[in-house]
């Protein structure tokens, strides 16, 4: 069903946002396509001038490719387009989407993650649970979506992470964590006519900043954890903005989960209310959902998960101790969802992340390379403990990074952080953009307290650090994961992923 542009215009004034408007005509023009992306438009779509980047070029290269009208918060007279202006063009957007893709995430359940690490790992563990429950029962996964349920039950449940987007038509992996509201509902639309029971998806303090995730609401939201971090010009100001950006998803949120392990947890919960109910995950007495008997047992970590319906021992075979807590947060939401314990089992056990925690040994066993994706103070603070812990004895190596002109103290933290912990490290490029990497390196090198490299191409760094273990060594290779694109300028260049390169140069 298309709606008209006078329909568009109309949903803009109800919401306040609509300034000016010029159609030239009665309006009944039917609007049969949305996006910011000239490239994409065909005739008949509605045409959003969005970004600090814009430029009126691409409104004339959307004219000229057949658009029905555009959406801005500037006028272009030299343009012969009928206009819809607003007075910003963030907050109409998912309100344009949300009428466009008719409201999509009606038909699934919809549970976002938050926080600075953990996002991933989590809905990776949370889609694994799903979609065992999914394909083990059914009808019973499917029960909640009444009339709307599928004649043909889906194999897997859908994600939208920093990792891969899956969305029940496209497969592909994703260099941002959310997308804009345009994308993200084009997602919600395949999942819901794919007939998805459930999406999950990781949701960043800059989509909550910016209004990606504006006219979503999430069954369940959860608050992972956090600290200071996306703290530049062109993310944060400061740490306030960044916490209270992310304290903004319970504003939308049925059900909140949040941990009991998290700082500043008082602040969490307080805004949690604005929630309609709240369930609590983690190692402190009281939690709903309480973590206890952590340990290490060959392979694999073990734990009990204990709550007023089951007190059961769980395991998963992800390295790193810390990932109990994205376990607890996964049973959290499953708790919520009244999922099985069978499935929560399972699903835990074969979950996998790529890109992170992947271990590679060398043949003699002398080297272990662990390859994740951590990238801020929180995640390296508890990568380290958890190398040191499981590894006692082993010298460590880390390769790694910072992005160009954005979350600018990383460079020290993790300078500091990798100094103090590592033998040695190797300073690399991980996504430079517009940005010299031997700046970045230099930056970070004057934190970093122990011996260090600067090698610029990352597969001649990884390679580097692998020729140099001498004895038991973890090599630690961070920032990048599975991801196999670099930024380059404002380009995405392809390459190997870091587990491509560890494999390779193992041998």
């Amino acid at each position: 069903m298309y709606y008209t542009l006078a329909s568009y215009s109309q949903l803009l004034r109800d919401k306040g946002l609509l300034v000016m408007e010029q159609l030239f005509t009665s309006g009944e023009t039917e609007i049969t396509g949305l996006t910011f992306n000239s490239r994409e438009v065909t005739p008949g779509t509605l045409f959003i001038c969005k970004g600090a980047a814009f430029k009126p070029e691409y409104l004339a290269d959307a004219a000229s490719r057949g658009a029905a009208a555009y959406v801005s918060h500037e006028l272009y007279p030299e343009i012969d387009l009928p206009v819809l202006l607003v007075s910003d063009i963030r907050k109409a957007m998912p309100y344009l989407a949300s009428a466009f893709f008719e409201a999509p995430e009606k038909h699934f359940r919809l549970t976002g993650l938050t926080g600075t690490k953990g996002k991933s790992t989590t809905a990776y563990y949370i889609k694994a649970i799903l979609d065992d429950y999914l394909a083990a029962k059914p009808d019973e996964c499917t029960a909640f979506m009444g009339n709307d349920r599928p004649e043909r039950i889906p194999a897997e449940t859908g994600v939208i992470s920093s990792i891969d987007t899956y969305d029940g038509k496209q497969l592909y992996e994703s260099h941002i964590t959310t997308p804009e509201s345009v994308e993200l509902f084009s997602h919600f639309r395949n999942a819901a006519d794919a007939g998805l029971p459930y999406v999950t998806m990781e949701v960043s303090s800059q989509a909550l900043k910016y209004d990606r995730v504006g006219e979503i609401r999430f069954d369940v939201g959860v608050f992972m954890n956090i600290s200071e971090d996306h703290i530049s010009p062109q993310e944060h100001y400061s740490f306030a903005d960044y916490f209270t950006s992310k304290l903004a998803i319970f504003r939308q949120t049925d059900t909140a989960v949040i941990c009991t392990d998290s700082a500043c947890f008082d602040q969490i919960a307080q805004a949690a209310k604005e929630a309609k109910n709240i369930v609590t995950f983690g190692t402190k007495e009281g939690s709903d959902i309480l973590g206890c008997d952590i340990r290490k047992e060959a392979h694999e970590i073990r734990f009990r998960a204990r709550c007023d319906r089951f007190d059961e021992e769980f395991a998963i075979t992800m390295p790193g101790l810390f990932n109990v807590e994205n376990a607890l947060a996964a049973i959290a939401v499953c708790y919520v969802y009244d999922i099985p314990v069978e499935y929560i089992r399972s699903g835990l056990y074969r979950a996998r992340s790529k890109g992170r925690m992947e271990c590679y040994t060398s043949s003699d066993g002398r080297i272990v390379a662990i390859v994740d994706y951590a990238h801020n103070r929180l995640s390296f603070e508890k990568l380290f403990a958890s190398t040191k812990e499981e590894y006692p004895g082993y010298d460590i190596f880390t390769v790694f990074g910072c992005p160009g002109k954005k979350a600018l103290l990383r460079r020290k933290d993790l300078g500091t952080i990798a100094g103090q912990e590592s033998r040695k490290v190797y300073l690399t490029a991980e996504d430079p953009g517009e940005e010299p990497v031997d700046v970045i390196s230099k930056d970070i090198a004057q934190y970093v307290a122990c011996p260090y490299e600067m090698i610029e191409d990352r597969g001649e760094a990884i390679k580097k650090a692998i020729a140099d273990c001498e004895g038991p060594t973890v090599l630690l290779i961070t920032g990048k994961g599975e991801e196999t694109r670099q930024k380059y300028g404002r380009e995405y260049i392809d390459c190997p992923s870091d587990a491509e390169y560890v494999q390779r140069y193992l041998k």
